[in-house]
């Protein structure tokens, strides 16, 4: 299955892959000073952008890649496999045009004269739009806007309120609406993300006062997008951003054992750490279970995407598979970092080892709400046929 989906990919796909792949020294020669910095250096981020990785998902029509789900995982994996929070900026960079292809093109120019340009921001309703003539009155303050410090847009997810009560639809849900706008209109905390792993991302609190927001800037990601084609035709599938990063990170737990193996000697024995079973069955039980879930991960999603290639809308059990294996490679990961950080014993425990990094990362990158253990409940929901009324993105 994964040779076939492999082969119906776009010819797009080995240049962005070997692009990604060229950034490598740049992107480890880099990591203390992202670290420290909370941000990524300017040169990171131009060297992204060169690659096209910024525009994988913007439509041909607009000067993009319109890449398929696959070809982006398989390039954002190996970025994460470098540095997990570059992965992670990159990753959400890569969405951009799945986001703003809600917008009319005329409007979506307006903010992005170019699909090289990056959006920011958090999509969970933090925020009040007051609906006025033309647009909306935006009022609020938002966490978690990773990878604020380089982008140009950002976004600000809202309920919408109309005389400063919040205003229901048919069904008795809150209106809801994404209204995006210069990242200068917005005034970000840069002490605010003060955190123990991905540090790096910047995703730091902003604020927006008396914002007016044009009724074209604004979208609810529901809503019919408008460009055609297979990436555009299930509106919660950008979520599979979040299988990129701990593919990438547990990976990169499994390189610095098989190095460390190398040189790290066994007291009170003299043999290196790879002589020795217990590092053997340890390797071993992280090897099946993580390439078990990354070849489930592109099993389901190549399945959803065969479907939406043909133009067919996903069943139930396809959208709570794709919703289950971004929460279940997610704990794997996990797993599989933690037990590489105790085949690692001491080593493990110094601020300057990579492990210490990586198990950071990938415990901060577990605990976002849409890969929380929790997930699995609505999930499960599905499978035994029953609707999930709680998550707009089921």
């Amino acid at each position: 299955m994964l040779s076939q989906q492999r082969s119906q990919r776009q010819a797009d796909a080995p240049s962005l892959l070997a692009s990604i792949k060229a950034l490598e020294p740049l992107i480890r020669e880099s990591a203390d000073r992202i670290e420290a910095e909370r941000c990524l250096p300017d040169e990171v981020v131009e060297a992204l952008r060169s690659t096209g990785l910024f525009r994988a998902s913007w439509p041909r029509s607009m000067g993009g890649l319109e890449l398929d789900p696959l070809t982006q995982i398989e390039a954002l994996e190996e970025l994460s496999r470098y540095d997990g929070t570059v992965g992670w900026l990159g990753t959400f960079a890569a969405i951009s045009g799945l986001l703003a292809a809600h917008l009319e093109p005329s409007a979506a120019k307006e903010l992005f004269p170019s699909p090289d340009i990056v959006s920011a921001g958090s999509y969970g309703p933090m925020g009040r739009a007051e609906r006025v003539e033309g647009g909306y009155r935006v009022n609020g303050k938002w966490s978690f806007g990773s990878g604020c410090r380089h982008a140009d847009v950002m976004s600000a997810g809202c309920f919408v309120t109309v005389g400063g009560e919040i205003n229901r639809l048919p069904d008795g849900q809150p209106e809801y609406r994404v209204a995006m706008f210069p990242k200068s209109s917005a005034s970000i905390d840069l002490d605010s993300w003060q955190v123990s792993g991905m540090r790096g991302t910047g995703s730091h609190d902003y604020v927006l006062k008396d914002l007016f927001v044009p009724e074209r800037h604004t979208f609810d990601d529901l809503d019919p997008p408008h460009h055609k084609g297979p990436l555009y035709a299930f509106a919660p599938l950008f979520l599979y951003s979040h299988v990129t990063m701990p593919l990438g990170i547990a990976r990169a737990s499994l390189d610095y054992i098989y190095a460390l193996g190398e040189t790290k000697r066994i007291f009170p024995g003299t043999g290196f750490l790879k002589e020795y079973g217990e590092a053997h069955e340890a390797v071993a039980r992280a090897e099946a279970a993580l390439r078990s879930a990354r070849s489930w991960v592109y099993d389901v999603i190549g399945d959803l995407w065969d479907t939406l290639v043909r133009g067919d809308a996903p069943s139930a059990e396809q959208r709570s598979l794709f919703r289950l294996c971004q929460v279940h490679v997610t704990h794997v990961a996990k797993d599989v970092v933690l037990q590489m950080y105790d085949v690692a014993g001491s080593s493990a425990i110094q601020l300057k080892s990579p492990i210490d990094r990586l198990l950071r990362d990938v415990m901060t990158i577990s605990a976002h709400r849409i890969v929380q253990t929790r997930m699995y409940r609505p999930s499960g929901k599905m499978l035994f046929g029953l609707e999930v009324k709680n998550d707009r993105l089921f």
